[in-house]
Formats: structure tokens, C-alpha cells, sequence
């Protein structure tokens, strides 16, 4: 077994490592994440998009800066202590410009702006605000509370609320679409501002929602937009791109 750490005698051992990942649940998502990365850079490749080496250059000169290594013999040490030559790090900083050049491609200006103009529906926001009781006669009872006195909405929740946003009224805030359970969803973003929805109990009855609509936000390309739409368009992508390799676990 290769060790990685000694401590005295004991040996922790590279299939120690890779248990322990396993068993911790980290092995999966590191695993995944290697994946995506694999399929940005292949796909970089196919596209014949170009790394020069003075950008690789630049970009090695900038890791020895972050990690104050200013001498080429302290990187070398460096890297020795790491067990990693200066092929694999030549190659793992020209992987990450692949990466950086290919999510450009992907996430550019014009693709972000055409993919909210086909899908500015799914961007359009709601303020809501919620209450959580615990019996379904509170429930009722509650909304023709509300129903009479609207205005009571912030102290009722921080009274009666069991949910954690009970201290702000029962503010949850402003949400996409997405965000609320789907059964749920669709009726509080077609009422009006004002409104009170509910009671919506949960799958075992243990609990009742109230909502309020705040506000309505139609869909704008603000910066919360640009990086929803910048994280959907590399999903896709690498959804697309899964689907033209073989990718086997082992």
C-alpha cells in the first residue's frame, strides 16, 4: 500500500484515502466534478480552441505568485513535496485554460442573452412570506385572521409561526420559479400582490402553509439572472456533452 501520511509506525495509505472518501460521501461529488472538467477539456480539444504557451506561462507564473514562490528551485521543491512533476503541472494548469476557454464559449454574452429570451418566464420573481402551523384548525383559523386584519401578517407569524423565519415576520424573501414545491408554485406566482394562499399541508399532514405575496418581479437580465442563466447554460452543456462519451465507473 502507497502511503501518503506516516504517523510513527501507523501508515495512512492511498486505499485509506479513497475508503474514507467513500464512506464520508465525498467520493461521488470529487468523482463528478473530475468528470465535468475531463469533458470541458475534451470538448475544448475537438474544437481545436488554442492555448498558447505564453498563456500557460502567465497562468504558472501566477500560481508560483499566490503560493509565494518566487524561485524556480522553490517551486520545484514544491512540486517534489507533492509528488507532481513539471509535465503534470503544465498539463493540469493547460487543462484549467481549456476549461476557462470553453465555459467563455458556452456562457458568452450572446448565449446568455439568447437562452432568457427564449425561457424569461422561468426568471420572473416573487417577495413571499410564509407562516407554518402545526394543525390544520390553527391553519384555518389563522387565514380568517388574516382575512380580517391583513396588516397582522408579521406579528402573527412571529406569535404563531414554527418555521425558522418567524423572527422576520415570516419573510422568506424573493424566489424564482423553482423554489417552492410545485403544487404550490404555480398558484402563488399567478395571484396578485396582496394575496393570501393557503393552507397548503404537507405530504403527512404534521404541518400547513400559509403564503403572502409581497411583490411581483417580471423577469429582468440583472446580475442574479445573468449567473442563474450562466449556471443552467454549463448544466446543459455538460449534459449534452455526457451523453456523446462512454463513461464508465470502475
Amino acid at each position: 500500500m502507497t502511503a501518503i501520511v506516516r504517523i510513527d509506525n501507523d501508515e495512512i495509505g492511498i486505499a485509506d484515502f479513497v475508503r474514507t472518501l467513500k464512506l464520508t460521501g465525498q467520493f461521488e461529488s470529487l468523482i463528478e466534478q473530475m468528470v465535468r472538467e475531463k469533458l470541458t477539456v475534451l470538448s475544448a480539444k475537438k474544437l481545436g480552441i488554442p492555448v498558447a504557451p505564453e498563456e500557460i506561462q502567465e497562468r504558472a507564473d501566477q500560481f508560483r505568485r499566490v503560493q509565494g514562490l518566487h524561485r524556480a528551485a522553490d517551486m520545484n521543491n514544491y512540486l517534489d513535496a507533492l509528488g507532481v512533476s513539471l509535465d503534470e503541472f503544465e498539463a493540469f494548469v493547460t487543462d484549467g485554460l481549456y476549461q476557462e476557454k470553453m465555459m467563455a464559449q458556452v456562457c458568452s454574452d450572446k448565449a446568455i442573452q439568447g437562452y432568457f429570451k427564449l425561457n424569461s418566464p422561468r426568471f420572473d420573481s416573487i417577495e413571499v412570506s410564509h407562516m407554518v402551523l402545526d394543525a390544520e384548525g390553527k391553519a384555518k383559523e389563522m387565514m380568517s385572521v388574516l382575512e380580517d386584519d391583513p396588516d397582522s401578517f408579521e406579528e402573527m407569524a412571529r406569535e404563531h409561526s414554527i418555521a425558522d423565519t418567524r423572527e422576520r415576520g415570516g419573510l422568506i424573501g424573493k424566489v424564482l420559479r423553482g423554489s417552492l414545491k410545485t403544487d404550490i408554485e404555480a398558484k402563488v406566482f399567478n395571484a396578485e400582490v396582496g394575496d393570501l394562499l393557503g393552507p397548503f399541508p404537507s405530504a403527512d399532514k404534521s404541518f400547513f402553509e400559509i403564503f403572502r405575496v409581497n411583490a411581483k418581479h417580471p423577469a429582468t437580465l440583472d446580475d442574479e439572472t445573468v449567473s442563474e442563466v450562466r449556471r443552467l447554460l454549463r448544466e446543459e452543456w455538460l449534459m449534452q456533452r455526457a451523453q456523446e462519451h462512454v463513461i464508465e465507473a470502475r
